[in-house]
């Protein structure tokens, strides 16, 4: 039986004062399913999260998400998602159990407290809950924005870089978190890494853009045999400086 896909792009553009950032791109999530979105600087990754977001408005394409149209009514959807990034600052005055209580309220999570509790366990914070955001290390940071972005139990999760600034240890345990939470929840999770490792390690489907566009996508073992390569670090490289296959 064919499923739906949960998210569906189609043609996704995105210009800015006549720059494309993003050019056609069309792809889609399956339920369960793990993806790395992979590029240099410049490349469109964090354009096109924030398009998947409702952040930014595309300029042409369209976007599907659990059936909807997101561009027109992303609210049925909102509440069924949820996103990490260590460049997107929470309120930094604010405690990190302030932080995660607003934000439980804003996702409507029932018993507020009690889910604080459970994410500051999962994530090694409950020492952190009472210290203001800003006297926190990056490393500290990052882990509070990946407990905020489990708060409401996401059946979609977008994460930009989820392990920078972490050390080796916890990196590998987040690694491990992720692909337990999509087993044990059925959620689908789309991350942009640098750590071409961590993809090969936790993904389904790998998808690598190239000036705005999407030049590639498959498993990582997929990859690894279409261009004859060791580890994906170095199919990027290929395919980043114009190499043939």
């Amino acid at each position: 039986m064919n499923l739906k896909p949960i998210l569906e792009t189609q043609a996704l553009t995105k210009r800015f004062r006549g720059i494309t950032a993003v050019q056609n791109l069309s792809f889609t999530l399956e339920k369960s399913s793990i993806t790395g979105l992979l590029g240099g600087n410049g490349a469109g990754k964090t354009t096109t999260l924030s398009m998947l977001l409702g952040l930014l408005e595309p300029s042409e394409g369209s976007i599907r998400l659990f059936g909807y149209d997101f561009i027109k009514d992303r609210f049925p959807a909102l509440g069924r998602m949820n996103f990490s990034s260590p460049y997107v600052d929470l309120p930094q005055r604010l405690t990190v159990r302030e932080n995660l209580f607003v934000y439980a309220k804003l996702y409507g999570v029932k018993s507020p407290a009690k889910r604080i509790e459970e994410v500051a366990s999962f994530f090694r914070i409950e020492e952190l809950l009472d210290q203001r955001l800003r006297r926190l290390s990056s490393g500290q940071k990052t882990r509070v924005s990946l407990a905020k972005s489990l708060i409401n139990e996401p059946e979609f999760l977008l994460l930009d870089e989820p392990t920078a600034s972490l050390d080796p240890e916890t990196t590998s345990w987040i690694r491990e978190f992720l692909g337990e939470y999509r087993d044990q929840h059925g959620a689908t999770i789309l991350f942009a890494s640098h750590d071409m490792r961590e993809v090969e390690l936790l993904c389904d489907e790998a998808l690598l853009m190239k000036d705005g566009n999407l030049v590639e996508k498959g498993s990582p073992q997929d990859l690894l045999d279409k261009y004859k390569c060791s580890n994906l670090e170095e199919v990027f490289l290929k395919i980043n400086r114009g190499g043939n296959i």
